[in-house]
This record gives C-alpha cells, sequence and structure tokens, in this order.
C-alpha cells in the first residue's frame, strides 16, 4: 500500500489515488467516467450516462432500510487544471502527483483535484461497500462543472429518483451548505488595430508572478492579488512615462481562478531601459507592501526578447490599459444577510491577446440576480465606452436557502451528536450545482458537507486528512438516519 492508502478511511483514499492516477481537467473527463463505469458493472450495479456525459449508479437499500427515502449522492468528476510555472505536466495525460505532508495530503506542483475527487470517493467509497446501513442509494457524477456546470446545465428530468440531494463538494469541515451563489460568464474583446515600431529599439517580456491565486468564490474576500489587474496598474501607470509599445498582453488561465500569473511583451526606446528597470523596482516594492499579510510575494520579471515586427496601435493600447485598470475586480458587496459571505464578485480571470481583438474572460457571482445583473452592467457600460463589445453567457441561478430543510436539520443533528458542538450553518459564495438541479427536480430537499480544502483551484490545494475522516463519519452517520418515505 502508499502512505496515500494507509489513511484513514481507506476506502475512500483507495479510490482518491485511482482518482489522481487517471487524468481529468475539465472536458477530459471520458478515462475515468470510462473506470468508474466498468467498476460498477462488475459491481453488479445499474449505471446510466445521459446525453452530456453524466453518470448515476443505483444501490439498492441495505437490508431494513427498504423503504427510507432515497438519497442521491453528488459530485463532479472534473477537476482544474493549474499547475506552476515551473512544473512540467500534461493535464491530459499525466497523474497528479499527490503526497501526505503531516496532516495534509497535497500535489507536486499541480492542482491537487480534491476538488471534488474526496467527494466523489466517499460516493464511490459507499457503493463498494458490504457493510454501511443506507437507504435507496443513487450516486450523480457530473462532467464539466469547473468549466461551465455543462453536466448540472444538461441534468434532464427523470433520470433521478432520490428525495434528497446530498452534495459533496463543500470545503470546510464543521460547516453545512445550504445555499450557494449563481454566476454568469463575460467575455470582453477589445478590437485591436497594429503599426510599426515607432522610436522603439529595445524589446523585453515582463512576468508577473508569485501570487496566490486561489478559488474566485471562496478566496475572493481574502484581498489576494490579482495577476491581471496588477500587471495592468503597472501599465496605466508607466506605459506613457516610458513611451512602451504593446505588442501582447496575457494572463491567467481559468475564469474562475484568481490569477496568479500574467505576462507582457513590448518595446521601449533604449534611453527608457534603465528607467523601466527603476520602475519594476518601485512599483514590486509597493505592492509588496500593500499586500505584506494578504499576498505578499509578487514578483516581476523582465527579459530580453527578439524585436516584434509590429506593435498595438496607440489607441488600441490605450483603450485596454484604461479599460483593464478602470474594471471593478473582487469582493462587490458583502452579505447583508449571511454575516462574513461576499454577496458579490468579479474575478478578471483570463487575458489572451489575438491578431484582431484582446479577449478578456471574467467570471461574475452573486448571491442575488440584481447583484450579478448589477456588475454585468458595470461591464457592459467600460465596454460600451471603450467601444469594445461584450457577451454574456452561461448564466446559473443561486441555490436559494431553505432553513426549514429537514436534511439540513438532520445533517445539523447528527454533527451535534458526534462532536457535541453546533456545526456553522453556511451559504457559500461559489457555484455548487444545487441551484441548477432545482430545475428539474425542484423538490427535491438539498445540503452540501465536505471536509476542509484549502486554495482549491490553485498549486497550493492541499485537503485535510483530519476532516477527510471527520466528514465520512459524518456522512454514513446520516445515512444511517435518513427516514422512511412516509415520515
Amino acid at each position: 500500500m502508499t502512505a496515500l492508502t494507509q489513511l484513514y478511511p481507506q476506502p475512500l483514499w483507495q479510490w482518491f489515488e485511482q482518482i489522481c492516477a487517471i487524468p481529468h481537467p475539465s472536458k477530459h473527463e471520458q478515462a475515468l467516467s470510462q473506470h468508474i463505469q466498468q467498476w460498477a458493472k462488475a459491481q453488479g450495479l445499474a449505471v446510466v450516462e445521459d446525453k452530456v456525459g453524466n453518470l448515476i449508479i443505483r444501490k439498492p437499500a441495505t437490508p431494513g432500510m427498504e423503504n427510507c427515502k432515497t438519497v442521491v449522492l453528488q459530485a463532479h468528476i472534473d477537476m482544474v487544471p493549474q499547475k506552476n510555472a515551473d512544473k512540467v505536466h500534461n493535464f491530459e495525460t499525466d497523474p497528479i502527483e499527490a503526497y501526505v505532508d503531516g496532516d495534509w495530503v497535497k500535489a507536486r506542483g499541480t492542482t491537487l483535484g480534491s476538488d471534488n475527487g474526496i467527494g466523489m470517493s466517499s460516493a464511490l467509497a459507499v457503493l463498494g461497500s458490504s457493510d454501511i446501513k443506507h437507504g435507496p442509494l443513487e450516486v450523480l457524477l457530473t462532467i464539466d462543472e469547473e468549466a461551465g456546470m455543462t453536466g448540472a446545465f444538461g441534468l434532464e428530468a427523470g433520470y433521478l429518483d432520490a428525495d434528497i440531494l446530498i452534495n459533496t463538494d463543500s470545503e470546510q469541515e464543521g460547516e453545512i451548505y445550504m445555499g450557494c451563489a449563481g454566476g454568469v460568464d463575460a467575455q470582453i474583446s477589445v478590437p485591436m488595430s497594429w503599426q510599426a515600431p515607432e522610436q522603439s529599439n529595445a524589446s523585453f517580456s515582463m512576468t508577473l508572478s508569485g501570487l496566490k491565486g486561489g478559488h474566485s468564490g471562496v478566496n475572493i474576500h481574502l484581498g489576494r492579488g490579482n495577476a491581471n489587474k496588477l500587471l495592468a496598474r503597472f501599465l496605466f501607470k508607466y506605459s506613457d512615462e516610458l513611451a512602451i509599445e504593446l505588442v501582447s498582453f496575457t494572463g491567467g488561465s481559468l475564469r474562475n481562478a484568481i490569477p496568479r500569473e500574467a505576462n507582457v511583451t513590448f518595446m521601449l526606446p533604449s534611453e527608457n531601459v534603465a528607467a523601466l528597470k527603476q520602475a519594476i523596482e518601485t512599483f514590486q516594492a509597493l505592492v509588496r507592501e500593500e499586500l505584506a499579510i494578504a499576498d505578499p510575494g509578487m514578483l516581476l520579471t523582465l527579459a530580453e526578447i527578439a524585436a516584434p515586427t509590429k506593435v498595438m496601435g496607440e489607441d488600441a493600447q490605450n483603450t485596454l490599459i484604461d479599460l483593464l485598470h478602470a474594471s471593478p475586480n473582487g469582493v462587490i458587496r458583502m452579505s447583508d444577510e449571511v454575516e462574513g459571505v461576499t454577496e458579490t464578485s468579479l474575478n478578471i480571470g483570463v487575458i489572451s491577446t489575438e491578431d484582431e481583438s484582446v479577449e478578456i474572460l471574467c467570471l461574475i457571482r452573486s448571491l442575488i440576480d440584481s447583484g450579478r445583473e448589477e456588475v454585468a452592467g458595470m461591464l457592459t457600460a467600460l465596454a460600451n465606452l471603450s467601444g469594445a463589445s461584450i457577451d454574456l453567457s452561461g448564466a446559473y441561478p443561486g441555490w436559494k436557502p431553505d432553513t426549514s430543510s429537514p436534511v439540513m436539520a438532520i445533517v445539523r443533528d447528527t454533527y451535534n451528536d458526534i462532536y457535541k458542538k453546533d456545526p456553522t450553518i453556511m451559504v457559500i459564495h461559489a457555484g455548487l450545482e444545487c441551484g441548477l438541479f432545482k430545475e428539474p427536480y425542484p423538490h427535491m430537499d438539498m445540503v452540501s458537507i465536505g471536509p476542509t480544502i484549502r486554495y482549491p483551484h490553485s498549486p497550493d490545494e492541499m485537503v485535510n486528512i483530519t476532516t477527510v475522516g471527520q466528514y465520512w463519519e459524518l456522512l454514513l452517520a446520516v445515512l444511517a438516519r435518513i427516514p422512511a418515505k412516509n415520515a
């Protein structure tokens, strides 16, 4: 056995090791899906793959619990593919290198995939058990949650028979989630024009790195640096003074991850190179002081490159820099109803330079539809003022809290009985799939639980081993307490 599979509970960690070994980034879950289907059929379990690729696996009740309400355990198959710049790793072909570090499981240089691999492992471990008490059971494994919630959008009525859904995608032990934010993608296209360099004769690539990044929902309130915004800030302050002529701006890799790195290539007159290097030192010191607690590691590095044949037109460059610098980012408003929870936020997630435009991909989140619409309106107004175009797509609803939820009460009371303390009932500023499930299954009672996961969506992702055991014990105790159908 490896160090991972010796951890408690072994059935869960054995599944997690298998999951780490089979590449499964968003939109590339087929190999893992096939592995799970083959295993389930070998166990004699009923398996259905729906039209979009979600898996539904059914297991009969254990003896004496046949009349209990049907429960569906739900997780998503895909993981966020993020790696450190110096890590050689292909998420479509290479396994995740998970390892134990004290009371944490981490990955070497990449995201771990504990979001939502631990939840998926728990559901599969229950399916494979012979001694866990439960009523009629369904497991729903959705695809593409991290890159657009394709599986949740595509789930149709009629596939699930369950009365209760337990989502396993929460990331803090001791918290029970009964609501989540909705969201919408915003893609801004800034038209580009190109020209020959004017007075420039020195060419550079400048990279901003060293930031923590993280989940654009659950980490957004921590005040971490956004590489795209910080690099735009540098350009806004120094591009005119140094006569910088931009060639490209790229940054971030996922709309739902706070960008840790960004890069610009540019030209400038050689007589301004010394001033450029001084500006880099000054700006780096300033940002490190501002983010001394939240995100102190920002680094600007400069490298000479071959001379480009074209640079951005002056008006196009100024428009791009102004729009990026003016755009809101981070927490827009904290919730009045749920103390300490972000209500509305915006993440300037990905920037890429194309032949005809610079594309800016953002994710807006809000607990309320009006908050989401307001930020979408802000970005639309900025695009209008800038002569850019904006496309709003993939809107998904939030999950409205139900304080009278029977399953939430069962989980709360079970937690109290096991650990002799009350859990915290929460609403999460992230896009759990429950809101979308309410469309085809409006009467399904839902709750979300999970172990403690730190820094999801970044290579610093880690899951706490002790809390995985606590989550497992809670899940099994809840399954044993599911009431009869007529209760």
